[in-house]
């Protein structure tokens, strides 16, 4: 990397806390080094108290931009100057531009682009489907208000009766009110239900986190008659690769059983592309860091 460095040289950062563990750094400086891009990515552990200062340095440092995570992607909304539609409807921010260095700082959130182009690479197209959707989380809210707005033609919102049950209430509300697409929530605590919904659908979205630690031995569909073969099951969870769901899935003749590592990919390259202008080399990255993931 040292090589790249010059006096030219654009930052990108990522702003959240805990973040040392983030693969992000490594992607995207391995992506601007198989471009040849002077560009250099760097994460900074910062928390909703540091914010402020965070966003006030993005301007006074001339920073390209910024992803955020937890716990910052509500908090940094009000520090910007602008924000994406999909911002209006998911409540988040996962990445901020410095408009052309000029301290003009627009949020957006590339989740569920992210989320929606790693279908599209598996041949699943989201417009005029039925779809139902475990989770009303920071991945699956972003996640639903993609898909409405990439035209679904339901959206069906399971959630658990927790903290994000009235995220659910209220991006259901929103997606109706600013979209085409009829979205509803339901208690995921109602199995017949679920499975009811499940039936109806052309694609079932696990936004839950169930799958990982320390939730990597369970999953949320057990019975094997709700699996059919031209069901898609899409998993956001990337760590393990294979969740018990997308083992279960395969072993009872889904013929689409998809993981979240091309999501984590292509929200990174929506971001990428956001700052840099460049497409991100995804099959190149993916090589080089899931070869034995996928």
């Amino acid at each position: 990397m040292a090589e790249r460095l010059s006096g030219h040289t654009l930052l990108v950062s990522l702003i959240a806390t805990p973040i040392r563990h983030s693969l992000s750094p490594k992607m995207h400086n391995e992506a601007y080094a198989k471009l040849g891009l002077d560009y250099a990515y760097l994460a900074f552990e910062v928390g909703q108290e540091e914010l402020a200062d965070a966003v006030q340095g993005i301007r006074a440092l001339g920073i390209r931009g910024s992803n955020v995570s937890m716990p910052n992607k509500q908090a940094i909304i009000p520090l910007l100057d602008e924000i994406d539609p999909v911002v209006e409807l998911t409540g988040a921010v996962n990445t901020v531009v410095n408009v052309d260095g000029t301290g003009h700082l627009k949020g957006y959130c590339t989740d569920g682009t992210g989320a929606v182009r790693a279908l599209a690479a598996e041949g699943v197209e989201v417009k005029d489907q039925i779809i139902t959707i475990a989770g009303a989380g920071g991945a699956g809210s972003a996640i639903e208000a993609q898909l409405a707005i990439d035209g679904a033609k339901e959206i069906r919102i399971f959630n658990i009766d927790d903290r994000c049950w009235q995220n659910a209430v209220d991006m259901a509300e929103k997606i109706n009110a600013k979209t085409s697409a009829k979205a509803t929530v339901h208690h995921l605590e109602n199995t017949e239900e679920f499975y009811a919904s499940i039936a109806e659908s052309s694609i079932y979205i696990d936004a839950t986190g169930v799958g990982m630690k320390p939730l990597q031995d369970q999953k949320l569909i057990n019975d094997p008659a709700v699996i059919r073969d031209d069901l898609v099951v899409f998993d956001v969870v990337y760590s393990p690769a294979e969740t018990e769901l997308l083992k279960f899935a395969r072993e009872h003749g889904a013929k689409k059983a998809i993981n979240g590592i091309g999501m984590m990919l292509y929200q990174g390259a929506e971001a990428f592309k956001l700052h840099t202008g460049h497409d991100m080399p995804v099959d190149y990255i993916r090589d080089t860091f899931f070869s034995d993931a996928n």
